[in-house]
C-alpha cells in the first residue's frame, strides 16, 4: 500500500514523484527497465556498470525549456545542483555534400552585427528575397493569431502547407521547412502549423533572449549528470523505487482504480495512480471500462509515432567539429550529431572505454524510410550492422571535404539504440517516438482524466509545448501532481506550470483576432498564401 503508485520511471513519472514527495506524499515508482529515465536514460555498453555509456540519442535543452531546467535546479549534486551540469553550445555546423558548409552561431550576440549574423542563416542567407518576405508574413500570422484560431484552424493545417513549401524555392524547403526536424521530433509535412510554427518561433526567440543560452547540453552521459542524482535525491525524500518491475494492467471498478497488477501477478494498492508509460504502451492499460469512463483515454491509440533513434561512435581521437550540433543537410537519413567529448568535462572517458577511447560522436537518425547510399535500403530494412555502416559513411561524406576528419582507423566501437531489434526484414523499433500530426491536439488527453484517482504523466499528455520532449514530459508530470493535490484538498502549494512566452507587443493583435474568430472572419494574413494554396482551400470549401 502506498499513497501514490507511479507506473513508469521516465521523465514524466519521476517529475510527478518529485513534486508529490516534496509535499509529503508516500510515493512508489514502478519501472519496467533496470534503469530510470525512460527514453532519456543512458546505459552501459557492456555488463560492467562503469563501462562507457550509450544512449537513445543526445540530450538537447533549448532556451524555452523551463519546466525541466527548474526541476534540475532543485536536484542537489555535489556542491551545486544538476542544472550546473548544463553547458551552453556556441555554434551549429550545417554540413553539405553539394555546397559549402555553414556555421550558425548559437552564442547570444552582444552587438548589432552579431544579431544580424545570428539570424541570417534562419532567414536571409541564400534564400530568395520573396521567400524571406513570405516566411516573415507567415510568422506574423502565427504571432497575431488568437489561441482559438491556432487550436481550431491551424492545428488542422500542416506546416508544409502553411508555409507553402511546394511552391517555394528548394533552398527555402531545405533551410526553413526542415529546421525544427533537425533538433526536435517534428515532421514538416505532417506536423500541424500550430505546433511546428510555435516551436520554430520559440527556437528563434531563444536566440534573441540575452538572459538565457540559446541551447545547452549535458557535461556527461545523462544518467551520470542528471538521472542518477535525481533518483538519489528522491530516495532521500522517501520515494520507493522498484526497477525491473513492469506493470500489466489497472484494476478498475467502474468509478476508481483499485490497484495495479504487476507482471509477476502481485497487486499493488494505492490511493492515487499516475500512469507514466510511453505512448505505445499506454493503450494496453486502457480497458473498455476505463474507455467508457474516460473517453479521452481511448483517443491515445490514435496518436502517431515515428522513429528517431541514436548511435554513438567511439573514436581513438577526439573529433571536435563545432562546439554544438552538426546538421547533415544532404543525408538521406536526416542525421544530426554532437561531438560529446568537448562537453563531457566531468566524465572520465579514458578509463571506461575499450582501447583508450578519446572521442564520442553521438548521432541521431530521423528518417528511417529513405534508401541510404551504401546498401540502398531504408534504415528500417537494414540490419543493425548495416545501420551503423550506413550512418558512418553518410557522416564521412559530409565531413571529409575539403579536409579528411573521419577515417575508418579512428573508429573503435559503436553503440546503437538497443530498442532497435533485428527481425527477418530489418529492425523493429520497440521505443518509437510520439510525433505531432495535423489534428492530433484533440487526441492528446489532459493529465487529469475523468477517473477519480487516475492521472497521466507522459509526453503524450496535452501540454503547452505539444511536443515529444523532456520538457513536455516534465510539464505533464507537474500537471499530474497538481491534479492529485487538487483531489486531496492540498491547494496552498500548487506545482508551477509556465506558458510559452511570446512578445507582449502582439497581445493587442491577438485580442482583435479573437473577435474576428468569434465572428467567423478569417485572419487578415490568410490572403498571403500562394494562389495555388488559396485555390485549393477554396475548392475544398466549395
Amino acid at each position: 500500500m502506498t499513497d501514490v503508485a507511479v507506473i513508469g520511471g521516465g521523465i514524466g513519472g519521476l517529475t510527478a514523484a518529485h513534486e508529490l514527495a516534496v509535499r509529503g506524499f508516500d510515493v512508489t515508482v514502478f519501472e519496467a527497465n533496470d534503469r530510470f529515465g525512460g527514453k532519456a536514460r543512458s546505459m552501459p555498453i557492456e555488463d560492467d556498470p562503469d563501462a562507457l555509456q550509450g544512449e537513445h540519442g543526445f540530450r538537447f535543452f533549448p532556451a524555452f525549456y523551463r519546466h525541466v531546467v527548474d526541476t534540475m535546479e532543485r536536484i542537489p549534486d555535489g556542491d551545486g545542483t544538476v542544472a550546473d551540469n548544463l553547458v551552453a553550445t556556441e555554434a551549429t555546423l550545417i554540413a553539405s555534400t553539394t555546397g559549402r558548409s555553414r556555421i550558425a552561431e548559437t552564442r547570444t550576440p552582444d552587438t548589432i552585427r552579431g544579431w544580424l549574423e545570428a539570424l541570417r542563416p534562419a532567414f536571409a542567407e541564400d534564400l530568395p528575397r520573396e521567400d524571406v518576405r513570405f516566411l516573415l508574413e507567415r510568422l506574423l500570422y502565427l504571432l497575431t493569431a488568437c489561441e482559438s484560431r491556432r487550436e481550431n484552424e491551424l492545428d488542422d493545417v500542416s506546416w508544409w502547407e502553411f508555409i507553402d513549401a511546394e511552391n517555394r524555392s528548394q533552398e527555402f524547403r531545405d533551410r526553413v521547412a526542415y529546421t525544427t526536424q533537425a533538433l526536435v521530433a517534428l515532421r514538416p509535412q505532417v506536423g500541424s502549423a500550430r505546433t511546428v510554427g510555435t516551436i520554430y518561433l520559440q527556437l528563434l526567440f531563444g536566440q534573441l533572449d540575452p538572459t538565457e543560452p540559446t541551447e545547452r547540453v549535458l557535461n556527461a552521459p545523462t544518467n551520470e549528470a542528471w538521472i542518477d542524482p535525481w533518483v538519489r535525491h528522491l530516495e532521500t525524500l522517501g520515494v520507493d523505487f522498484r526497477p525491473n518491475t513492469p506493470a500489466r494492467r489497472l484494476a478498475f471498478d467502474g468509478r476508481r482504480v483499485t490497484g495495479v497488477e504487476l507482471a509477476d501477478r502481485a497487486r499493488v494498492a494505492a490511493d492515487e495512480f499516475v500512469l507514466a508509460v510511453p505512448v505505445e504502451v499506454a493503450p494496453e492499460f486502457v480497458t473498455p471500462d476505463l474507455r467508457r469512463a474516460a473517453p479521452e483515454l481511448g483517443r491515445i491509440e490514435r496518436l502517431e509515432t515515428a522513429w528517431m533513434n541514436g548511435i554513438q561512435f567511439y573514436l581513438a581521437t577526439d573529433v571536435e567539429l563545432t562546439r554544438g550540433h552538426q546538421v547533415y543537410a544532404d543525408s538521406p537519413w536526416a542525421l544530426t550529431s554532437i561531438s560529446q567529448r568537448q562537453f563531457w568535462t566531468t566524465y572520465d572517458l579514458e578509463s571506461r572505454g575499450p582501447h583508450a577511447v578519446e572521442g564520442v560522436l553521438s548521432v541521431i537518425a530521423s528518417d528511417w524510410d529513405t534508401p541510404g547510399i551504401v546498401h540502398e535500403k531504408p534504415a528500417r530494412a537494414c540490419t543493425r550492422e548495416e545501420i551503423a555502416e550506413e550512418i558512418w559513411v553518410q557522416l564521412k561524406a559530409h565531413l571529409n571535404e575539403p579536409d579528411e576528419r573521419l577515417t575508418d582507423e579512428l573508429l573503435v566501437d559503436w553503440f546503437l539504440d538497443p530498442s532497435l531489434v533485428e527481425t527477418d526484414g530489418g529492425v523493429e523499433n520497440r521505443s518509437p517516438l510520439l510525433i505531432n500530426t495535423v489534428g492530433s491536439l484533440r487526441n492528446r488527453p489532459p493529465a487529469d482524466v475523468a477517473v477519480r484517482n487516475l492521472t497521466l504523466a507522459s509526453d503524450y499528455v496535452r501540454t503547452n509545448a505539444d511536443l515529444a520532449s523532456m520538457e513536455s514530459a516534465n510539464e505533464a508530470g507537474r500537471r499530474a501532481a497538481n491534479a492529485v493535490l487538487e483531489r486531496r484538498g492540498v491547494r496552498n502549494s500548487p506545482v508551477r506550470v509556465w506558458d510559452l512566452e511570446e512578445p507582449a507587443v502582439f497581445v493587442p493583435f491577438k485580442r482583435q483576432d479573437r473577435i474576428r474568430y468569434r465572428l467567423g472572419l478569417p485572419h487578415p494574413a490568410a490572403v498571403t498564401q500562394s494562389l495555388r494554396s488559396v485555390t485549393r482551400r477554396l475548392g475544398k470549401r466549395v
